[in-house]
């Protein structure tokens, strides 16, 4: 009897440990936050720091609008205790059922943890007459807003406010975050600017290949003279080449601009006919290497400044 008192108090103080572990792990529990898109996910991580855990749904290397559901996606969501979706109907084609399926009613539209990004932006071309025929564009206004770090400033603030309200021991941190980052924002921003300011307006002409860039381009005073597409997200057509073509002529437009996870084969042969030059960037930050947001969109810049200012 002696023995089996002491084993049972052995254990139930191992178990006591245990529960005291735990008690411990859930005071000190970080946030879980997934974002559907790699820069959304950066800019959480900018916001939250070290009280977060942040993943990102959506490789930069792919095209958010069509997304394979995985398996692995669901587990992620199932877990979060925060989604930062990018909204405008961006992922309307894969994220609602991968949604119901995580059975977590926290990141469920009108949920505590439910974050919709674009509600912090000013959208461009939102409202108008829309159908079909017109191809995949969105009536709520150019989803392909993160592209232009003015937009990061609202989304960052917006991301700190619903962060401390899940976390309120944490808020003030969150928000001093915030607003570190959007001064790092308004450096880059001017720093851009005035950079590109620097460029004859003859020389800020590109055309693009799906119209996924206005805000990028708004940021930095460059025109866009035509896209590839002859509708969003319809294939070039014959008809459509030689559209292009004609106009880059007329303007004098040597610049294609394209992102990674479009095809290149047109871009490449319309650069040829007018001796011109594709730039390809990153569909996003490559959050998972480490990469930054203020470093990726730089790096967008850069590129296109490099683009635009060769004269040869």
């Amino acid at each position: 009897m002696k023995n089996h008192n002491v084993c049972v108090g052995v254990v139930l103080a191992a178990l006591a440990g245990v529960s005291v572990m735990l008690s411990g792990a859930t005071a000190r529990a970080e946030l879980k936050v997934v974002a559907t898109l790699p820069d959304l996910a950066a800019i959480a991580h900018e916001v939250g720091g070290d009280a977060v855990t942040v993943e990102a749904l959506v490789a930069p290397s792919e095209d958010p609008h069509y997304v394979d559901p995985r398996p692995s996606l669901l587990l992620k969501l199932n877990k979060a205790d925060m989604l930062i979706v990018n909204g405008v109907e961006l992922e309307s084609g894969w994220l609602p059922p991968l949604q119901t399926q995580a059975r977590n009613a926290a990141i469920g539209v009108g949920g505590a943890g439910y974050v919709d990004a674009s509600r912090f932006v000013t959208l461009i071309g939102a409202g108008g007459a829309v159908d079909r025929s017109m191809g995949d564009i969105h009536p709520g206004g150019n989803p392909h807003f993160t592209f232009d770090p003015r937009a990061a400033r609202g989304i960052a603030l917006g991301i700190a406010e619903r962060m401390g309200k899940l976390d309120p021991a944490n808020a003030r941190k969150f928000k001093s975050n915030a607003d570190r980052f959007v001064g790092t924002l308004d450096f880059l921003i001017q720093k851009q600017a005035r950079r590109f300011g620097t460029l004859d307006a003859a020389h800020r002409r590109v055309v693009v290949y799906h119209p996924s860039l206005p805000y990028l381009l708004d940021w930095l005073k460059v025109a866009q003279v035509a896209t590839v597409e002859p509708k969003p997200g319809i294939a070039p057509t014959p008809g459509q080449v030689a559209s292009v073509m004609k106009s880059m002529k007329a303007e004098r437009a040597a610049v294609i601009v394209q992102e990674e996870y479009y095809p290149r084969k047109t871009s490449e042969t319309l650069a040829r006919m007018v001796t011109g030059k594709v730039v390809v960037l990153h569909g996003g930050t490559r959050f998972a290497d480490g990469e930054t947001y203020t470093k990726h969109v730089e790096q967008l810049a850069d590129a296109l400044y490099e683009a635009l200012s060769d004269k040869d």
